[in-house]
């Protein structure tokens, strides 16, 4: 994706951040390390389903989420379609 298309679709993910025009990221908050485990698994099943795989960074109470297309060495569509879902499936991961 070119620098302009990212941003644009970089306004469907707000929280979302743009790193280095290559990547996006954002970080979840938990309770706990179990709780941030068991998101980080949420995350890793989505991520199987669309055959496309972030880097995920656990820590207590947090997970931090890197997703970029390798193959590329950058942004793509899928990249924005995966965090989309992930917000999506944060929203009622914490309704529960």
């Amino acid at each position: 994706l070119s620098q302009e298309e990212a941003w644009r679709l970089g306004e469907q993910v707000p929280q979302w951040k743009i790193e280095d025009g290559k990547r996006i990221e954002r970080s979840f908050e938990f309770e706990d390390f179990v709780e941030a485990m068991d998101f980080a698994q949420e995350i890793a099943d989505i991520a199987e389903e669309e055959g496309h795989h972030p880097d995920l960074h656990i820590s207590y109470g947090r997970v931090r989420v890197e997703l970029s297309t390798h193959s590329i060495g950058g942004l793509s569509s899928n990249d924005f379609i995966l965090a989309a879902k992930i917000d999506h499936m944060h929203n009622e991961f914490t309704e529960e």
